[in-house]
């Protein structure tokens, strides 16, 4: 297995430019990886898992792990033009987009806008779309602890040691440029869910079963306003599959890939 390689892509935009560190392993289809409020460490063993057969493209969200973020770049919107910008410099095509949480609202905006770059996208426990009767629970106040209750099937598995001072402070900065993505409404547009009749390509919306930040019914909902969308179940997993059920998850966005090669 090789080795992730690490470029800083700078991306013009027509409000300005921003840097976007971009991680990248493996060769084959592009597989772009977006991570959520987590931070892109939560994506790395899902894109090694996929390089062994794929490119895969971990770009880190401006802002996260103490990088830069211009004062301008504070939205979804923003981070999905700049990742359509990205595809666009590095000429790529038939990209399967994949997305965890805020990254799968960056995912899903980027499949509404019609790329010709884009061949699929897969949203794994993604935000951006109302709750309906429910809620989307607001974690980005709460301690990393109050947070694993929610995101984790079985969060004492992932417990670990106790996170330094230092990354304390790191994990709240990236908690904090959480809440300027995805600010007011909370982790939503509330125009997203009629827009999402508008996407053209195949959609995989792949579910942790157990979690308790946007439920199962959210899932459901998501999958149910994407044309053709599939919708899968992970059982014994949370808001981060990519995590608790790696192995389940590669294999759904194989399968996902393989499909789309087959209907080429």
């Amino acid at each position: 297995m090789t080795q992730p390689s690490t470029h800083t892509h700078t991306i013009f935009l027509p409000a300005g430019s921003v840097d976007v560190s971009v991680a990248t392993q493996g060769q084959g289809r592009p597989i772009l990886i977006l991570h959520g409020g987590a931070g892109p460490a939560s994506v790395l063993g899902l894109a090694q898992a996929l390089a062994t057969h794929a490119r895969a493209i971990v770009p880190s969200h401006p802002g996260f792990e103490g990088s830069p973020r211009p004062d301008w770049f504070a939205s979804v919107g923003d981070l999905a033009m700049a990742y359509l910008a990205l595809l666009d410099e590095l000429d790529l095509s038939e990209v399967i987009v994949v997305g965890n949480s805020i990254g799968g609202w960056i995912a899903a905006e980027m499949a509404v806008r019609g790329s010709p770059r884009l061949a699929g996208v897969v949203l794994v426990n993604a935000a951006g779309i109302d709750a309906g009767a429910g809620r989307i629970v607001d974690v980005s106040h709460m301690s990393a602890a109050e947070r694993m209750a929610l995101a984790f099937h079985a969060p004492q598995r992932f417990a670990g040691a106790a996170p330094t001072p230092a990354r304390l402070a790191l994990m709240a900065a990236n908690q904090a440029t959480l809440h300027v993505y995805g600010g007011a409404p909370y982790m939503h547009d509330p125009a997203l869910r009629a827009r999402l009749a508008g996407i053209g390509i195949p959609a995989l919306v792949a579910w942790g079963e157990s979690d308790r930040i946007v439920d199962l019914d959210y899932g459901r909902r998501y999958a149910a306003n994407i044309p053709g969308a599939e919708f899968a179940v992970i059982e014994s997993a949370g808001h981060l599959p990519q995590i608790e059920r790696l192995d389940e998850l590669t294999r759904l966005i194989e399968a996902f890939a393989a499909d789309l090669g087959a209907q080429r």
